[in-house]
């Protein structure tokens, strides 16, 4: 009997121990989620115009990415010349307590500073001679946070570019069978081959979709120096096949030294009928969905 009484003692007294520890780890379970936020990443530009157009795309995109339950927080953040920096922001995620910063640059395709100068500034790439040049020579502060750091693919990788352009040419349109197209973008000199790629992409897919056989492409950022020179000598190569051309930036935000300075002078320098409008790839609803899919695909990758 005192046998049969103290089995019945041990029991329950495991049964109690499994009922605690089931307890304990629904509640590890049920415990909160990592917090996760969004940092989008554009360049930056000392021109308030092309500041704004980035900060609407946050605005527009922030009300379906905080539906995701994972995500807490969407901000953005420039490169350089103006604040709120990359540092600014990554510093307030830490203070914030956020494990995880999915950050989303919004660049038009490799570059040296999608594929060296962010991960350098967020303290994922450990280089000291690029950290030493960031923090020197571009005065821009580098900053390792505390929080993991996720960086996606850029722009080019989807048809959002081409789609984009297709748009702007048919815009401008008036007979594709006597107009040629000039693509002007940024460039790079150490990822020249994916920018001529990029934009012999967006060529190729202009001659099925506008039916313009004459395109072609010209830089005006840092590799040329700034230069108008090469759009001029764009537009006149294109006017020995044409009778009209078609110029359109491939540029993410209208900034008037770009679009003024360089592309409309050269525009200006030119005779014969030049068809051009100083726009810029933003806004596009198209990019604005790409933004919260990338967004909310990376996060589930976590």
């Amino acid at each position: 009997m005192k046998t049969i009484k103290y089995s019945l003692l041990l029991l329950s007294a495991l049964l109690f121990v499994q009922c605690g520890s089931d307890s304990k780890d629904k509640k590890s379970n049920d415990s909160p989620s990592k917090k996760i936020g969004i940092l989008l990443v554009n360049h930056g530009s000392v021109a308030k115009s092309w500041r704004q157009m980035l900060l609407n795309v946050e605005d527009d995109v922030k009300e379906e990415l905080l539906s995701n339950p994972k995500i807490t927080k969407v901000s953005t953040a420039f490169m350089e010349y103006t604040e709120p920096s990359i540092a600014t922001r990554m510093k307030e995620f830490d203070a914030e307590g956020f494990d995880e910063v999915v950050v989303v640059p919004i660049f038009l395709t490799v570059s040296s500073h999608y594929s060296h100068d962010i991960p350098v500034i967020l303290g994922v790439s450990a280089d000291p001679k690029a950290k030493e040049y960031m923090i020197g020579k571009e005065k821009i502060e580098v900053y390792k946070a505390k929080a993991r750091v996720t960086i996606t693919p850029p722009l080019d990788y989807s048809t959002i570019l081409k789609k984009n352009v297709e748009r702007r040419v048919k815009a401008l349109s008036k007979n594709p069978d006597n107009e040629g197209v000039l693509l002007v973008a940024y460039g790079d000199a150490k990822y020249n081959q994916q920018w001529e790629e990029m934009v012999a992409e967006i060529g190729k897919y202009l001659k099925i979709k506008t039916g313009h056989e004459s395109i072609a492409y010209s830089w005006c950022g840092h590799l040329v120096g700034y230069s108008p020179e090469p759009t001029v000598k764009g537009i006149k190569q294109l006017q020995k096949l044409e009778d009209n051309v078609i110029v359109i930036p491939i540029l993410v935000g209208n900034d008037p030294y770009f679009q003024d300075k360089i592309i409309q002078t050269a525009v200006n320098q030119v005779t014969g009928n030049v068809l051009y409008t100083q726009d810029a790839i933003l806004p596009d609803a198209n990019l604005n969905k790409w933004v919260i899919d990338i967004a909310n695909n990376t996060v589930e990758g976590l």
